[in-house]
């Protein structure tokens, strides 16, 4: 039984009971009875604070975590403890509405694949190793997701998508985009990290439809996919983080662009070559 509860039971027997008796029949402190008593009184004392809060959540049609509506007190002059906002919200029902993300497990769909790339990230040939990944791209509307299939033997972007939301989806198109602009054969192997889209059913599904090999790094190694995450840094190096997108249409846009320099112009120090130039030579 929570202190809370039986506080509550001695206060409702004080007339009938000794308060001292009480406490030491449920095994609680009178101290701690009295300043449960006091905060008794604390609903009068937090309803202005309440009525800022609805203020808030009305102008953001409810939208707002406890962290952002203390932002839009402290806006509006109004200096409280963030703990206290939260306290108020949870008391008025005044938290936000919005659905918070939840890591879904997926039971027996819940598929893990062996490191098989171990960190060799030399290939012979094309479409021998392939990497990818999911990162973000920040825009005035909001998250523009990114996802890449890498191949280790040019460094090239064999295929990529882009969505709104980060989803199983995103990462089964790309895939399907870089099945049907590569010939894929069975040793191909395809590593990634451990994120819940590549350990899914249906990414199981399809890398078994076309043959291709997963591989996937180690719990919380970020090293295992570094080429992948080495790609996000260059692009947002280079161009994305050169100037403020307004939009999803002009991160998509950019995106676009910035793929194909660096696929047909960019010049690798290595190789002295584009990507696409060294893709040639192996297929010539």
């Amino acid at each position: 039984m929570k202190a809370s509860v039986k506080y509550n039971v001695i206060y409702r027997h004080r007339e009938k009971y000794s308060i001292s008796e009480m406490c030491r029949i449920f095994g609680v402190s009178r101290s701690g009875y009295y300043s449960y008593v006091q905060r008794m009184d604390v609903p009068a004392k937090d309803l202005p604070l309440a009525e800022k809060i609805r203020e808030c959540q009305a102008e953001c049609k409810q939208t707002y975590g406890y962290r952002r509506v203390h932002i839009w007190l402290e806006r509006h002059k109004i200096y409280c403890n963030p703990k206290t906002v939260l306290r108020v919200m949870n008391k008025y029902g005044l938290l936000s509405v919005v659905r918070r993300r939840r890591y879904v497990r997926y039971g027996e769909a819940l598929h893990r694949y062996p490191n098989l790339l171990n960190r060799n990230f030399v290939a012979e040939r094309p479409n021998q190793k392939w990497v990818t990944d999911i990162s973000y791209i920040r825009t005035g509307q909001g998250f523009l997701f990114l996802s890449v299939i890498r191949d280790l033997y040019d460094n090239s972007i064999v295929a990529y998508k882009t969505s709104t939301q980060q989803t199983i989806h995103l990462v089964l198109s790309t895939l399907g985009a870089a099945k049907k602009k590569e010939k894929v054969t069975a040793e191909l192997q395809l590593h990634s990290d451990q994120g819940f889209q590549y350990t899914s059913q249906a990414y199981f599904k399809l890398t078994q439809a076309y043959g291709i090999t997963p591989s996937m790094s180690r719990r919380g190694n970020p090293y295992d996919n570094a080429l992948a995450e080495n790609f996000f840094s260059i692009l947002k190096t280079e161009c994305i983080h050169r100037t403020k997108i307004s939009s999803f249409a002009e991160a998509n846009r950019l995106i676009d662009e910035y793929i194909y320099f660096y696929n047909h112009q960019r010049i690798q120090t290595k190789t002295k070559l584009t990507p696409l130039e060294l893709r040639c030579q192996s297929v010539a």
